[in-house]
């Protein structure tokens, strides 16, 4: 804490004293509103200047500014600006008192009639004036708000009260949620919640968080993914099932990555990856159109239109445009990494043809990927949990959704053979064994779930943060997460 913070807070706690000796609780249990600040703009924005009403309103809101020793305040509530006139010509002698002991970030409650003053703003005349909160830290300076990157994300709320934008970039993230969960509902999917707390890591490929239940004395870890819950589910004859929950992956964080996300996943019995070729694209044109109105977006100056059919290309093809080499031809590992090092890509890490293949599509392609397109056909030993390709044994159905150079989701037609599912892990495990701690683990209970039978099965993902990033125009997951990972401050 600065000095002149100090100062600023200790002159604040003297005036908190001062209201205290007068008996004043500057901190009440309730105070109830009958009006907010846009409503009143709208309904009065006719009314002439210099006009008194005999309209009676109480507003509630934060002190943004105070001019002439608090005879007008700016309030700010949860929809807009509102000023209120305090003279003391209609305030009891307390409340003219209680003035003095104002300052900006004070939470107020006025109550008194509607004017529009002589300079033409709409004003609330004061009848009554409480101080309802008493803020002890000063606000930022209020031209320039909280300009620090690094300190709007520690203290969000203050970004929040400082910055609109910020607030609306929230705002507009909760109504993406709200409009996902309106088309599931709409198409006949049941929402549901599975565990959190996972004694197996799988449903995805990543680095776990670790935990420990004290009284079961045994390791858990936080949910990387839900889908072989949700699988559970389908199995048990919930042909329709979402979910939206917070995912745990102890990775990295950058503009698109934070390790605690929120995400959708979906799955429909009777359907493949197909299926989700359609469904996917449907969702994001009705997400957009609910929350900005248009399936229009704009990044970095170009236009997309969400509304669009999105071009599909298998990971190949699009390796293949972007170098020249096609790694279908590659007869085992070692003559992909061959491939790859031909082109001034290093794959030497990599353990499976399949990581190769994505190693170079991360480099090459994925930051191109701006039109909407589904980026179809995986490698079959990147994706354990995909059915094979129909057409090609060393791929599966398995497709990502990329806008914007952001991958937004993926989907699958679900592997259901539980035989090959049990093969499919071993290989992931014998992974782990070299050194890849993102493979999955063998999960018993999944296996024996398949082994019930598990029908036909499309499924998808989708990162909502991401989709938050795309649809409000923020430059980083941070902008669109109310209180992100941080490092911790020194």
């Amino acid at each position: 804490m600065t000095t002149e913070t100090n100062i600023h807070r200790e002159s604040r706690l003297v005036k908190l004293q001062n209201l205290q000796n007068k008996g004043y609780n500057p901190y009440p249990y309730c105070f109830k509103p009958d009006a907010f600040a846009a409503d009143l703009q709208e309904k009065y924005k006719d009314l002439p200047a210099g006009v008194d009403t005999e309209d009676r309103v109480t507003v509630a809101g934060r002190a943004m500014a105070v001019r002439n020793s608090g005879m007008f305040i700016d309030i700010k509530d949860h929809s807009g600006k509102i000023q209120a006139f305090c003279h003391k010509n209609h305030l009891p002698e307390e409340a003219v008192e209680r003035l003095k002991d104002l300052d900006v970030g004070d939470i107020v409650g006025v109550s008194g009639y509607v004017r529009r003053t002589p300079r033409g703003e709409l004003s609330v005349a004061a009848e009554k004036f409480d101080i309802i909160s008493k803020s002890l830290q000063p606000l930022p300076e209020k031209f320039h708000g909280l300009t620090d990157i690094d300190a709007r994300y520690r203290q969000r709320y203050v970004d929040f009260i400082m910055n609109d934008e910020s607030k609306e970039i929230y705002r507009k993230r909760c109504a993406i949620t709200s409009a996902i969960r309106r088309y599931f509902e709409e198409h006949g999917f049941l929402e549901v919640e599975t565990p959190m707390l996972h004694p197996i890591m799988g449903g995805a490929n990543a680095k776990p968080f670790i935990t420990h239940h004290n009284a079961l004395d045994m390791d858990l870890y936080l949910r990387i993914a839900p889908e072989l819950y949700l699988k559970k589910l389908i199995v048990g004859g919930f042909d329709r099932v979402f979910e939206i929950g917070r995912n745990f992956r102890n990775e990295g964080v950058d503009k698109t990555h934070n390790p605690e996300f929120t995400a959708l996943e979906a799955y429909q019995a009777y359907a493949d990856y197909n299926d989700m070729a359609e469904l996917i694209p449907s969702l994001l044109a009705y997400v957009a159109q609910a929350v900005n109105g248009t399936t229009k977006i704009n990044v970095n100056g170009t236009e997309i239109d969400l509304g669009q059919p999105f071009a599909r290309k298998s990971m190949i093809e699009l390796v293949k445009e972007a170098t020249g080499v096609d790694f279908l031809e590659a007869k085992d590992l070692e003559e992909a990494k061959a491939m790859a090092k031909s082109i001034g890509i290093d794959a030497s890490d990599c353990i499976s043809w399949g990581r190769v293949v994505s190693e170079v599509f991360d480099e090459r392609v994925e930051p191109n990927l701006i039109q909407p397109i589904l980026v179809m056909d995986m490698p079959r030993d990147i994706s354990p949990l995909a059915k094979t390709h129909r057409s090609n044994p060393r791929l599966v159905e398995h497709f990502d959704a990329y806008v914007g150079g952001m991958e937004m989701g993926c989907a699958y037609s679900e592997l259901s053979n539980p035989l090959e599912q049990r093969e499919r892990f071993e290989a992931q495990c014998a992974d782990r064994e070299k050194g890849d701690d993102e493979a999955q683990m063998l999960d018993e209970d999944f296996i024996n779930a398949l082994e019930n039978g598990f029908p036909p099965t499309g499924g998808m993902g989708m990162g909502i943060d991401r989709l938050a990033i795309l649809l409000t125009g923020a430059e980083t997951i941070r902008d669109v997460i109310a209180f992100p990972t941080l490092r911790k401050k020194e």
